[in-house]
């Protein structure tokens, strides 16, 4: 099953791009708009990274759900936050379906204060974590210190530019002083998901960054280690992301957004039937498959 899983990840993490290169899908790569037909009531560009799931999931389903109300929807694919904010802050993406402005990307929305707008929140308790699988007997970040041996020295993380590891290099490393004896290695999701893979298969402990809400937790059975000393950071909302103007170029759109909520049995099930279920290629599916299961799912769900 984590194969399975796995395989999905890895290909969509190599498929996504640094640059901006716009990619139509959906209805829109058969010249449609959804209902709105040659009617549309204009582009929307959504920048997302494939490899962060919780974006990739509300991306599509936006996608969905816009194009139902009669936009065009265009998919920017990323692999950095950094890129991602600074064609958000400069108009080049129109939307960030799935950002942590409150904690882990605070540092770029400051940055880029007064050129993003916050046009809806859609998901309350997210956290940053670090993990390690259920088996390994540790339970707290406290203990890492005393048993960095079994791990290697290493703590494996995602991409370099990540709030996650931002708040894990500056803040949860030296609040533990874990400098001497942890060295965290940074690369992609993909990559974070490869070796998680090879040590469950082999038993061997291993220690991960992570997040909640994220599907992987529970594929390969992680579990959250204590942060007594809250180094990780408060939970947060999931946002929508909009460049400076959306509601008032997009109002449509802005009023459909601000109705998304989803909970933890919701967003889970999103999550898993995208990444999981159904896989690349076939997220259009997913997404008709979801609403199927969940037509009640939020406020202003288009069903039809």
């Amino acid at each position: 099953m984590n194969k399975r899983h796995l395989t999905g990840l890895v290909a969509l993490g190599a498929a996504a791009s640094l640059t901006l290169a716009g990619c139509a899908s959906g209805n829109q790569a058969e010249g449609g708009s959804g209902e709105g037909g040659d009617a549309s009531l204009g582009t929307i560009t959504l920048g997302f990274l494939p490899s962060w799931t919780d974006g990739l999931s509300t991306a599509y389903l936006l996608e969905d759900q816009l194009e139902k109300i009669g936009y065009t929807v265009e998919m920017e694919e990323l692999t950095e936050a950094g890129p991602l904010y600074a064609g958000l802050a400069q108009g080049d993406v129109d939307m960030y379906p799935s950002a942590w402005p409150e904690v882990t990307h605070a540092s770029y929305m400051e940055k880029y204060d007064g050129q993003i707008d916050d046009i809806g929140a859609y998901y309350e308790g997210a956290v940053l974590t670090i993990a390690v699988p259920d088996y390994v007997d540790i339970d707290s970040i406290e203990d890492l210190a005393d048993n960095a041996d079994r791990f290697g020295g290493k703590i494996y993380g995602i991409e370099p530019g990540a709030g996650l590891t931002k708040q894990t290099q500056e803040s949860m490393i030296p609040e533990y002083e874990l400098e001497d004896s942890f060295e965290l290695v940074t690369s992609s999701t993909a990559a974070m998901l490869t070796e998680l893979d090879s040590a469950i298969a082999a038993e061997r402990d291993i220690v991960v960054t992570s997040w909640r809400p994220f599907w992987a937790n529970d594929a390969y059975g992680l579990k959250d280690l204590e942060d007594p000393r809250g180094a990780m950071g408060e939970p947060e909302a999931l946002h929508f992301l909009g460049t400076a103007g959306f509601a008032e170029e997009y109002p449509e759109a802005a009023e459909l957004i601000a109705g998304i909520k989803l909970t933890d049995e919701t967003y889970a099930s999103l999550e898993d039937m995208v990444v999981n279920e159904y896989g690349e290629g076939k997220e259009a599916e997913a997404i008709d498959a979801w609403i199927e299961a969940n037509p009640d799912a939020f406020e202003t769900l288009i069903a039809e």
